[in-house]
């Protein structure tokens, strides 16, 4: 829908300054919003309507379909798919009803991997989609979630992407799509063409705006602590933090959140520097900047009182708040002639994003004419979207060990298919765990849609053949020595219970001894696998001489060294979402492919991290007591590509101004291949202490059996080198692997 600039200029001059100050707050929780009456039917609440009584509207309801243990919305209290019209219009209707200018409601959800709402698609979480190296699948199922959202008639998701994973120790490493910044801004680029449409073109119409989150190095915390100082330089800002943040901006992104953090003291959502001059002025954006939650009444401390904490956030750019008091007490500066002028500014453009959506009267009319949500729209875009949830759990799956012992993947495949074989024991904290897949910032599936691996491994092979071992004492020692194969599941898991503890922003408060080991709040001193899982494990295998596939379910790159030891094949499979276990029996039973990579470093030792492929000096040998202290490199994946052999690898550096071509061919065996090839570069010569890698370029193939086919790569020279004088020479390396390097030099003065 085109803005009409003129009638948002008229709204906003006929506005009062609390009118105005009232469209900026996204203050109230929208599960509390509505409530049900005696006949069961969806009611405004008298919360909802004495806020909007308050602004004279409501600009911004976050969370109406919310559903998880912080909320306390589940499937006996909480909106229902099928309620998700009724409960639009109330809202809606209510806003226009007692707003004073027939302004709709902006409704905001969290969508951080699929919507977090009842009956909502749960895709596998940044960190899972992240090892599938497959933009493209990104974008189309993030599209399908987006189909979902809008036709339930919400306009806004947030939607994590910007966070890099520097630190394993950090709880919100879930949240990543890795360590690497080139393949983190290619997901985010995908997140917004996928949900917004190229140009924008599905916002109002199919698709919804898309606030990113979080702005900026939030993944930078010292000590892996949530939300604290992120301790860098402007280089390392730009290099590997702030490029999601512009491919977010070149793809059109509609809003970006303030993060937590601090950079060098000052925090991100009071930084005029980050909000304004980099990311408006340097980038173009045109969008809103939304604080994270309660973000800004953390500024009281720096600002004096809560007041001047959201005048500050407001003067540094900050358009929207969330939950807090701080943009509420704007009113207090109504002769402040600066907070004046900015609440104009930040007005002027919800108002445009709202304009959007149809949420603004028409010329003439006295209200928005505001389209309802359709049942079966919804019903339709929910099915697609667990279409695409099953695709990327498939994807996501990476197999990062294979024969360790004598046998192989193939051999214990064939074992598994035959009936004749001995049980199949399924052990491990999380044999028979659906809540581990998810990741955090979930809600609550229907148990018919809750499945674990013990679960589809009994379906498919028969539960006269499959055995449960949550622990080792929990199946005879006749059985483990019988066993045919042992499928350890271990890991961790990010399921909250509604009995949790919580931090007034959601975060986790309090995790008990066998509850919650990552996501938001649970930052973790030790990055070994909880519970004792590597001793568990260890007695398995004295127990039976069976092979031992581990599938690692992992939130954060967990150290992985015991299981990997003591395991013929292991398999990471990330949070990969509600197909998780499905995607895991697919691999074990069915001969799936696995196409996946590692998007972070797997350490070898607890205390030797952080480490990262890019980092500028190797951490090898520097430990006397670790001296390997990296276990499984990032990018590394030892599934479907492994059969496809590379050739006749050249760089060109001529022929296309400004970038380096890179063509290599690639032969697939019989059985065909697909998955993304990477290509690293090592670059020499130039100021600056050179990084041991980079990736500076992916492209995800799919061939068939016996094909061959050229792949090239193009690598943007500004990736290589800085601001100097001199040549820079390029080593460019395929997928780690030393035998296909070629070496480049740049020409001319950078």
């Amino acid at each position: 829908m085109s803005i009409n600039c003129a009638a948002v200029d008229r709204l906003i001059d006929s506005m009062s300054f609390t009118q105005k100050v009232g469209q900026l707050n996204q203050r109230l929780l929208g599960w509390k919003s509505v409530e049900r009456n005696a006949a069961g039917r969806l009611v405004a609440s008298d919360e909802l309507k004495q806020e909007i009584d308050r602004w004279g509207g409501l600009g911004t309801l976050y969370g109406l379909l919310r559903a998880d243990p912080w909320s306390g919305q589940h499937w006996g209290n909480g909106i229902r798919p099928e309620e998700r019209t009724e409960a639009i219009a109330v809202v809606q209707q209510t806003v226009l009803e007692r707003g004073a200018h027939g302004i709709g409601v902006l409704l905001s959800e969290e969508a951080p991997h699929g919507h977090q709402a009842l009956g909502g698609t749960v895709l596998p979480t940044n960190l899972g989609l992240g090892a599938t190296f497959d933009p493209q699948g990104v974008q189309e199922a993030e599209a399908a979630v987006a189909a979902e959202l809008a036709a339930s008639g919400i306009h806004i998701a947030l939607v994590s992407g910007l966070d890099i994973a520097r630190d394993p120790r950090w709880g919100r490493c879930e949240e990543c799509f890795g360590e690497d910044p080139l393949m983190a801004a290619r997901m985010c680029e995908a997140i917004v063409t996928g949900m917004q449409g190229e140009h924008r073109s599905k916002v109002g119409h199919g698709g919804v705006a898309v606030v990113l989150k979080h702005l900026a190095a939030q993944g930078e915390a010292v000590g892996g602590r949530n939300g604290q100082s992120a301790v860098l330089g402007p280089h390392d800002l730009h290099e590997i933090h702030l490029p999601p943040v512009a491919a977010g901006v070149r793809a059109g992104a509609l809003g970006f959140m303030a993060a937590y953090n601090d950079i060098d003291s000052v925090p991100c959502c009071a930084n005029p520097w980050l909000l304004k001059d980099y990311l408006r002025d340097q980038l173009g954006f045109d969008g809103i900047v939304m604080a994270d939650g309660l973000a800004v009444d953390r500024l009281e401390d720096m600002a004096g009182s809560i007041p001047a904490a959201g005048r500050a956030a407001l003067l540094a750019g900050v358009d929207v708040s969330l939950w807090d008091e701080g943009f509420t007490r704007l009113e207090e500066y109504a002769d402040d002639e600066q907070v004046v002028a900015a609440v104009d500014t930040a007005l002027r453009r919800v108002l445009e994003l709202k304009a959007m959506f149809g949420l603004l009267p028409e010329d003439g009319a006295d209200t928005a004419a505001i389209a309802m949500p359709s049942a079966d729209a919804i019903a339709q875009a929910t099915a697609d979207g667990r279409e695409q949830a099953k695709r990327m759990a498939r994807e996501a799956i990476t197999l990062i060990n294979d024969g360790q012992s004598a046998a192989t993947l193939d051999d214990i495949r064939s074992v598994i298919a035959d009936a004749q074989a001995g049980p199949v024991i399924v052990a491990g904290p999380f044999a028979d765990d659906f809540g581990c897949f998810l990741g955090d910032y979930t809600a609550p599936l229907p148990v018919d849609e809750q499945s674990s691996v013990y679960r589809q491994l009994m379906a498919r092979l028969g539960e006269d053949r499959v055995l449960l071992a949550a622990k080792p004492s929990d199946a005879p020692a006749d059985q483990w020595a019988r066993a045919s194969t042992v499928v350890f599941v271990c890991g961790s898991t990010s399921e909250r219970s509604y009995d949790s503890e919580f931090d007034d922003n959601g975060a986790a408060k309090a995790v008990t001894e066998y509850g919650a080991t990552c996501g938001e709040g649970v930052d973790l001193s030790d990055i070994r696998l909880p519970w004792r899982q590597d001793d568990m494990l260890g007695e398995v295998a004295a127990l039976t001489t069976a092979p031992i596939v581990s599938v690692a379910v992992c939130g954060r790159a967990h150290v992985l060294t015991d299981v990997l030891e003591r395991s013929a094949v292991t398999i990471w499979a990330g949070y990969a979402g509600q197909y998780g276990p499905q995607a895991v029996a697919d691999v074990l039973v069915d001969g799936a492919d696995m196409s996946g990579r590692l998007p972070v470093t797997l350490p070898a030792y607890p205390a030797a991290i952080p480490v990262r492929y890019n980092d500028r000096q190797s951490a090898a040998h520097v430990y006397k007591d670790a001296a390997e202290p990296i276990l499984r490199g990032f990018g590394y994946g030892a599934g479907s590509l492994a059969a496809v052999t590379f050739s006749e690898m050249h760089a060109d550096t001529q022929s296309h101004p400004g970038e380096v071509l890179v063509q290599v061919t690639a032969h697939a065996d019989d059985h065909g291949a697909a998955g993304a090839v990477n290509l690293f570069a090592h670059v020499s010569g130039g100021r600056r202490i050179p990084r041991l890698a980079m990736l500076v370029d992916s492209v995800y193939m799919d061939l068939n059996a016996g094909e061959r086919r050229d792949i090239a790569f193009h690598v943007p020279c500004d990736r290589l080198r800085d601001v100097g004088d001199g040549q820079v020479q390029v080593t460019c390396t395929l997928d780690g692997d030393s035998t296909h390097t070629v070496t480049a030099t740049l020409p001319g003065e950078y």
